[in-house]
């Protein structure tokens, strides 16, 4: 499933780019995440706890960020969890770009996730709605961190 999510954060792109770079402070606006712990080199691992219809997820998995190149704004990482109680995976790579554009930034961010086992049956439309909340929840966060520094 692919999706795109684009928000718009009140601070400049350097502000921006540092905080979605920083991936621990970065996972504390993401709604569910109990962990992050950096393992080396862009890598970490962490877990999210997530309500997905009627199924409560708890993801353990992994994040790298593949390539960042800061004078674009742009970054890839690629993401894969499972939760071995419901029985399922996922798999994604995600693309972020930054733009400023009058003293705000627009952040959008390219996803390509692949649902394995029983998560894939919920369906693409619960897990589109599920991850526009996700976006939405943590574009605002991102906001809010964004003006209090």
């Amino acid at each position: 499933m692919k999706f795109t999510h684009t928000a718009t954060v009140a601070a400049p792109r350097a502000k921006v780019w540092a905080q979605v770079m920083d991936v621990p402070a970065a996972a504390r606006c993401v709604p569910g995440v109990a962990s992050v712990r950096a393992s080396g080199n862009g890598k970490y691992q962490g877990t999210l706890a997530v309500q997905v219809g009627p199924v409560r997820l708890v993801l353990d998995g992994d994040l790298a960020i593949t390539a960042r190149d800061e004078t674009a704004g742009t970054a890839s990482l690629r993401a894969e969890a499972k939760d071995s109680r419901v029985g399922g995976a996922i798999h994604a790579t995600m693309n972020l770009a930054l733009a400023e554009k009058g003293g705000e930034t627009e952040l959008r961010i390219d996803s390509d996730l692949a649902v394995m086992g029983r998560l894939g049956e919920f369906g693409q439309p619960v897990i589109k709605r599920k991850a526009d909340q996700l976006m939405r929840d943590f574009a605002e966060c991102l906001a809010r961190q964004a003006s209090a520094r």
